[in-house]
């Protein structure tokens, strides 16, 4: 199912202007990614963050400009408005029945720009969300067609990124990909969760990573999210490879403009049993599903292609009211993500 070019590999504007607090944020975090470049190459001692970025890069190739990882996007605007059930379980200011602008990104997997949107490669699919909330601040949230993550830690997903390197079609059997899945037994489940929608907007996204809701009691609720379309859409394997290379990158800004695309954003509840540090391994399907509120993308951004070059999407990037759990992967996603914003910065 995975080969060592282009095939299933997780991941995971109309502000062409940023606020200043952004730019700074930003700016603040590629030059701590270059000290900590600069450190390790002293020190002999790689940061896992720039180790899974440079795994990615063994894998698909570095292709200057894009990202290391969802390297093809799309990028769209809309808004989004809380339900009154996401207030009570969360005192963010995302949750509080306003109307927020957002900006999203959609994207195919893996690092290489021309990846054809029905190849197996492209799977899963991401949808980055940036919400725009008053006073310049922003927050973010990154989410994947992948039902849960294939691994539960950094160092793990590396170890993954390494194997699929050193297993190209003609290694013997077992490969360093098979022996790496009888070890790690979820990693293939989680890629057998993935099909190819029929547009980004009739398909299906997931936190794969836990997070704290505080309400204004101080009473927290474990969550994971999830993005559910209006209708849920896949093609098979036969019908996504007759389709044109970049038939979902082409369909999205043309859908949207005869028509808003609509998800609605919910959090899947966690019961005291459930743990929150392993992405890896999902909750119960029966556990308890909160209605969050309507997200409603209706305008495409004139020039998606230089528009994303300047988007940063950071799953730690929250506010009061929502809070880490002890799942290490969001300081981690967030690490890579700004070593390799520094990167196709240069």
């Amino acid at each position: 199912m995975i080969t060592r070019n282009t095939d299933d590999v997780v991941g995971a504007v109309a502000q062409p202007q940023m606020s200043g607090r952004y730019a700074k944020r930003l700016m603040s975090l590629v030059l701590a990614s270059g000290l900590l470049a600069c450190a390790a190459a002293i020190a002999a001692d790689v940061p896992i963050t720039t180790q899974v970025v440079d795994a990615l890069n063994k894998v698909y190739g570095s292709h200057p400009g894009f990202r290391a990882n969802h390297a093809k996007g799309v990028v769209v605007t809309g808004s989004f408005k809380a339900s009154p059930e996401a207030a009570k379980l969360s005192r963010s200011p995302l949750f509080n029945g306003s109307t927020i602008p957002v900006t999203v990104r959609f994207s195919d997997s893996g690092g290489v720009p021309n990846v054809p949107d029905g190849s197996p490669g492209a799977n899963p699919h991401g949808m980055a969300i940036k919400f725009h909330l008053p006073g310049g601040v922003d927050t973010d949230m990154v989410i994947v067609s992948l039902k849960f993550f294939p691994v539960g830690s950094g160092e793990d997903f590396r170890d993954l990124l390494l194997a699929i390197s050193a297993s190209p079609p003609e290694a013997p059997k077992p490969t360093t990909l098979d022996k790496f899945f009888a070890s790690h037994p979820n990693a293939p489940k989680a890629f057998g969760t993935v099909s190819t929608p029929d547009s980004f907007a009739d398909e299906e996204y997931y936190g794969i990573d836990a997070f704290i809701f505080v309400n204004k009691t101080g009473q927290k609720q474990a969550v994971r999210y999830q993005m559910v379309p209006e209708k849920l859409v896949h093609l098979t394997p036969e019908e996504a490879s007759k389709k044109t290379p970049d038939f979902l990158i082409d369909d999205l800004p043309h859908r949207i403009t005869q028509k808003p695309v609509v998800f609605h954003l919910k959090a899947q509840m966690a019961e005291p049993q459930d743990q929150t540090k392993d992405p890896s391994e999902p909750w119960p399907d029966g556990r308890k599903v909160v209605d969050l509120g309507v997200l409603t993308l209706d305008k495409p951004v004139g020039n998606s292609f230089e528009a994303q070059k300047r988007l940063l999407f950071l799953p730690t990037s929250l506010t009061d009211g929502i809070e880490l759990s002890d799942d290490p992967l969001p300081a981690v996603r967030a690490g890579a993500y700004g070593v390799s914003f520094g990167r196709r910065s240069q």
